[in-house]
């Protein structure tokens, strides 16, 4: 198992001191650090927020154009989707609408976003009275599944790194949210933290893991700090469990688990090749624990209620899910709905459409494009992924028929050719190509140019190392085939 290296995990953050890449400002942090200058000088360039410290960001997410966001200092998304058009001011102030609408207070919800924050520990006694064994088998029972996209049944987790013998082990929380269309971590952490809290402390004794790090994205302050002042009051819930809250630093790839452990140890945040999964070798070589945000707050109600109770809550899949929609809707917020919900079901909750639908997004720009005629479809990733599409992070984004999706497309197309890490070949020139091929298609209007993106495709599926080049070209294959007339 390797150790932390001393400085190295502190580059970041020193980059960040000194004003990002500013003349003089790698030497100096090399020299502090102990670290090599190329290496510093090759974080400092990787991360957007440290690269480009006092720019003034311009949201040019797909949510944020449909709202008129004009991005002449664009970056990919400010996760504020509810609130669009949003920008971030040179000092770092948020300039945005008010926060978008959550449901009521609802007891029988497992997260309850409209509801008041725990006040006790009384999740994490039951957990013990439980014993680890039980508490496993309470969430197999439950069905829960990884909430940040990649959907894998959390007990196989647990289980793992559980099972691992050594004298250190890690949990870390990925709160680095970053998919297009997708806020509800933001709000989870500003309103429940403490359920959070609850949630990693039970996860952490059952696995063994005595230090905790929860990477927040870098763009949302007022969720890291609501984070920050839980942690204040929460001695009684962590007892001697240390708790690290650090900040992303701009990289969507980030929210990749181990381009996440790469960021915490100090890298350039490049995805690693698996096997060996974190459960084994994680942060810095040790068993690691990787989990989302929304899926350690449902760890409570599942302690406390039962594992049955929570599978019953969804529809053909297991429990809650923390649903964002944004774009032509009345009320952009998120909600807490059964797992399985329907988009018209979703989108009524959310006061209906604006305009007449014509498409919808249901998983972030990672999910690409569907038409209305999967209306009805269940939102969950057993359904989506019959239809060629995913759940992914649940960012759901209604298009409505003023949009030009050969335009909507170009945008989300342009996103993933400015957040690959460009680690791999497959999708550091796939992205290219296939930005490339859509912009001469929508100057010439011939769809000979779109001959090679299935192509293009299907390299980049096959040979990328992570999961970002394996569906970067999803916003185009999706919306060839379900809008075909716009392409032809």
């Amino acid at each position: 198992m390797a150790k932390p290296i001393p400085g190295r995990a502190e580059v970041p953050h020193l980059l960040e001191q000194a004003g990002g890449l500013r003349p003089g400002a790698v030497d100096r942090v090399a020299q502090e650090s102990r670290v090599p200058a190329a290496d510093v000088y090759g974080v400092a360039t990787f991360y957007s927020l440290i690269a480009q410290p006092e720019q003034p960001r311009v949201c040019s997410g797909l949510s944020c154009r449909l709202a008129g966001s004009i991005a002449e200092h664009g970056v990919s998304c400010l996760g504020q989707c509810d609130r669009a058009p949003a920008a971030l001011d040179a000092d770092g102030a948020l300039r945005a609408g008010p926060p978008g609408d959550v449901l009521p207070d609802d007891p029988s919800l497992p997260i309850n976003l409209g509801g008041a924050d725990r006040d006790d520990a009384s999740a994490v006694l039951r957990a013990r009275e439980l014993g680890v064994d039980a508490l496993l088998e309470t969430l197999e029972r439950s069905g829960l599944q990884g909430r940040g996209g990649a959907g894998f049944p959390a007990h196989l987790k647990w289980r793992a790194v559980r099972a691992e013998r050594a004298a250190q082990k890690y949990l870390v929380v990925n709160a680095d949210e970053g998919e297009p269309g997708t806020f509800k971590d933001r709000e989870l952490l500003v309103r429940r933290p403490r359920l959070l809290l609850e949630g990693i402390a039970i996860a952490a004794e059952a696995v063994g893991a005595s230090q905790v790090y929860v990477y927040v994205r870098g763009e949302l302050r007022d969720a890291g700090n609501a984070l920050q002042r839980a942690l204040l009051g929460a001695r009684d819930l962590l007892g001697e469990l240390t708790v690290h809250v650090l900040w992303g630093h701009g990289a969507y790839i980030c929210g990749e688990e181990t381009a996440l452990l790469e960021a915490i140890e100090g890298r350039r945040g490049h995805p690693r090749l698996k096997p060996p999964f974190p459960t084994q070798s994680g942060l810095w070589g040790a068993p690691t624990l990787v989990h989302n945000v929304e899926t350690l707050a449902l760890v409570p109600d599942i302690v406390l209620r039962g594992g049955e109770r929570f599978r019953a809550l969804g529809r053909k899949e297991p429990g809650t899910k923390l649903y964002c929609v944004s774009g032509h809707v009345v009320r952009p917020g998120v909600y807490e709905l059964p797992l399985g919900s329907t988009l018209d079901e979703l989108v009524a909750v959310a006061g209906g459409y604006v305009g007449r639908p014509r498409a919808f997004s249901p998983g972030g720009a990672s999910s690409g494009f569907l038409s209305m005629q999967h209306r009805a479809l269940p939102l969950d990733a057993g359904s989506l992924s019959g239809v060629g599409s995913m759940l992914g992070s649940a960012g759901v984004v209604v298009l409505n028929d003023s949009v030009d999706l050969v335009q909507a497309t170009l945008w989300q197309q342009r996103f993933f050719e400015a957040e690959t890490c460009g680690q791999c070949a497959p999708c550091r020139v796939g992205c290219g190509l296939q930005r490339q091929a859509l912009e001469r298609f929508a100057d010439s209007g011939d769809a000979a140019h779109l001959a090679d993106v299935p192509d293009v495709a299907w390299e980049m599926e096959q040979g990328s190392i992570c999961g970002l080049g394996m569906v970067a070209s999803q916003p185009l294959l999706s919306a060839m085939k379900h809008f075909p007339e716009d392409f032809s």
